[in-house]
């Protein structure tokens, strides 16, 4: 089918970061879950056992032109910015490197251009041990975010969509990948109709489709929601999604009843500072945050909460356990510059739970 869219491991996913500097220094499936699976070492292309499904990704991929601070400027006003470094980054891509440096076996479906960003993209996620197998090259530029970031660790983020907003063809070879997954992530900065397509295959073949919200401020089309079995906002997008107060842990759940109405068995909410809920028909989960030593930028948090929680539910957790799981990685995630050379890998995150 074709589709015509609307017009970023600690040391080991940073190592090519440092070469574009340009500063002055099924088993998400409820409520069965498999058991016993064992920690994998990311390497440069991971192949997924018999008993172990990988997680397949499709999303966007963006080099992301990170602009460190004092203070985000005011309308029409001109600042200088103490450094500028160009990160791998991209909410899919973001979550695919989480999960595979957490030793997972995952792949990431999704498209580079032909420009000089691309190569930094293409390594960057070898490095943190995720399956290009099926990402393709499209001619003209990658997608390309603009990041500001001041010393607290806010952000503000403008993002330029590139390939990931071009054409998008799926062979044979796409569709088993996805048909065979253990769950699929969807996020939103690739063109809606093709999440949409992507859910439809991974439902029918009886994959977890899980959308993470983010990426795009307007409503989720209703054909995709009927095709999803998680969907994960934060605060924010789960007011837009359902055009109610998310303030409070009752409102969080209220609106969640609302979207569990159009057809979404969960909702995983992503609270901030409040750390995470996530809503079953029959049950509430709560999850607070563990303090981070040291908050340096907090863009790739929320990629990394979901891509955790996708690791630890693939690999058997409970949905607690595996809230808890993906809390730790995102405290130690907001520790450095840039999305993807945060990510942490697997010793750390385990370190981490022990001291809990």
């Amino acid at each position: 089918m074709h589709i015509t869219p609307q017009p970023v491991v600690h040391d080991a996913c940073s190592s090519y970061a440092s070469l574009y500097r340009h500063d002055h220094c099924s088993a998400f499936r409820l409520p069965t879950r498999r058991q016993g699976s064992r920690t994998r070492k990311p390497t440069a292309t991971i192949a997924a056992s018999a008993n172990q499904k990988p997680l397949v990704v499709v999303g966007s991929v963006n080099a992301d032109m990170m602009l460190q601070v004092d203070r985000f400027p005011k309308p029409g006003e001109t600042l200088s910015a103490k450094a500028m470094t160009t990160f791998a980054g991209g909410k899919g891509a973001n979550q695919a490197a989480a999960a595979a440096s957490l030793g997972y076996p995952t792949y990431f479906l999704g498209q580079v251009g032909t420009d000089a960003n691309s190569q930094l993209l293409k390594d960057s996620l070898k490095t943190c041990g995720v399956d290009l197998s099926y990402l393709k090259e499209i001619e003209g530029p990658s997608g390309t975010a603009m990041i500001m970031v001041d010393p607290s660790g806010e952000n503000i983020i403008m993002i330029v969509g590139g390939a990931n907003q071009s054409e998008w063809k799926f062979s044979e070879n796409d569709h088993k990948l996805l048909s065979s997954a253990g769950a699929i992530l969807l996020q939103r900065e690739i063109p809606e109709a093709v999440n949409i397509e992507v859910a439809k295959l991974g439902s029918s073949a009886g994959v977890t489709v899980v959308l993470d919200c983010g990426g795009a401020d307007s409503d989720v089309d209703p054909e995709l929601l009927k095709h999803l079995t998680i969907i994960s906002p934060n605060e924010s997008e789960l007011a837009n999604l359902t055009d109610m107060p998310t303030e409070s842990k009752e409102q969080v759940e209220a609106a969640a009843r609302s979207v569990q109405g159009k057809g979404v068995d969960i909702v995983l909410a992503k609270l901030g500072t409040k750390g995470s809920m996530l809503i079953q028909k029959d049950e509430i989960l709560t999850q607070g945050i563990l303090i981070a030593d040291k908050v340096v930028d907090t863009t790739g948090a929320g990629d990394c909460f979901t891509g955790a929680v996708a690791v630890g539910i693939l690999e058997g957790m409970s949905y607690q356990e595996a809230m808890k799981f993906a809390a730790a990685a995102s405290s130690l995630c907001v520790g450095k510059l840039g999305a993807m050379p945060s990510l942490p890998d697997r010793a750390s995150v385990d370190s981490l739970l022990k001291l809990q």
